[in-house]
């Protein structure tokens, strides 16, 4: 399975903790967090990374060239800023196969069980999957209300609990016809699915999740995958 991974952001709220490199190069214990993305999602079954990148985006090149690890890694490079929905549109162009692919956020790390998520796509016939995650307090970020078997009926309800993970499992066929632009995927692109009723529908995991966004998040990266294990 492919995976493009979201790469290309300009990171403005880290820039006080992390002022020179791209956010998803943000060192946690003396290593990338980017490494700790492509480590977890090798061990998953992960064997080609295209990664969407943007601002600083040599730093990226530079540090995993071509390969990682024996896997390779295939660069989409904004020409000027897209957005996450832009990004990912430019990335697809690069996919080798026609097959259900992958989907991450640079700046989240969160532990999904692929064979599970890839399951539940199945199941439930979606076009789009997203792992969800619980939150016990939801100040920042845009809740998602699912129906029991996980139909997605809402992604903005801020009171919601339950949020969008930054993990996803798309169907190439749900972005045919979609024209190059400036626009987000979370903002943009998955309302606008909603609301054309494509098959959108979340995978609630209960693995352990960090946004590194804003520097007290960051801040708590080492001590995270310390106990989560993957340091």
């Amino acid at each position: 399975m492919e995976a493009i991974v979201l790469a290309g952001g300009l990171g403005k709220r880290l820039r006080a903790a992390v002022p020179d490199l791209p956010k998803p190069m943000a060192p946690i214990d003396g290593r990338p967090f980017l490494e700790y993305q492509l480590d977890y999602w090798i061990g998953q079954g992960i064997k080609r990374f295209i990664l969407s990148i943007g601002y600083k985006s040599e730093v990226i090149k530079d540090h995993f060239k071509n390969n990682y690890k024996q896997v390779p890694v295939a660069y989409a490079e904004e020409p000027t800023p897209l957005g996450t929905g832009g990004g990912l549109l430019l990335a697809i162009g690069q996919l080798k196969s026609q097959s259900p692919f992958l989907v991450l956020n640079g700046d989240t790390f969160f532990e999904v069980d692929l064979e599970q998520l890839l399951q539940f796509h199945r199941r439930t016939r979606a076009q789009c999957s997203l792992a969800m995650t619980r939150v016990k307090n939801n100040d920042r970020y845009g809740g998602i209300l699912a129906s029991e078997d996980g139909k997605i009926l809402n992604l903005a309800d801020n009171k919601a609990p339950i949020i969008n993970g930054g993990v996803y499992i798309f169907e190439p066929v749900l972005f045919e016809g979609l024209s190059p632009g400036v626009f987000s995927l979370e903002k943009d692109l998955l309302p606008q699915f909603l609301e054309a009723q494509k098959p959108l529908y979340g995978f609630l995991s209960g693995g352990g999740f960090i946004d590194i966004g804003v520097p007290e998040d960051y801040c708590r990266a080492t001590v995270f995958f310390a106990k989560t294990k993957h340091g």
